[in-house]
């Protein structure tokens, strides 16, 4: 019973990790648009904003991925490839971190210089 409750909440961390991107991609683009207040601007602030979809996005991945793993008993060869692909999607979501904010996560007193 408890297996089958862990894959359906790695699935519904999935369908959210996938639907925030999405809508975020959406809801971005229209914001933009709707206050669009210079070339420049417009394709600065849609990058921002997307950008923090996506980093929302690849959490829920990852949780997704470390419950299916951890939900049965898992070899060696399932730990490896989760690890590659949390490594990847952090590597992504401080990548977009330090693009969106010009500076690492944990430099919080720092700010992007102007």
């Amino acid at each position: 019973m408890l297996p089958h409750f862990v894959q359906l909440a790695a699935s519904g961390f999935e369908a959210a990790g996938t639907l925030v991107m999405a809508l975020g991609a959406v809801v971005a683009l229209i914001q933009v648009v709707a206050g669009a207040r210079g070339a420049q601007n417009v394709v600065l602030e849609f990058r921002q904003r997307l950008g923090r979809a996506i980093i929302v996005g690849l959490e829920l991945l990852v949780a997704a991925d470390i419950l299916r793993t951890v939900s049965v008993a898992p070899t060696l060869r399932q730990v490896v490839v989760l690890g590659m692909i949390v490594a990847i999607r952090t590597f992504l979501s401080f990548s977009l971190e330090v693009e969106l904010k010009g500076r690492w996560p944990w430099q919080e007193g720092r700010r992007r210089p102007e």
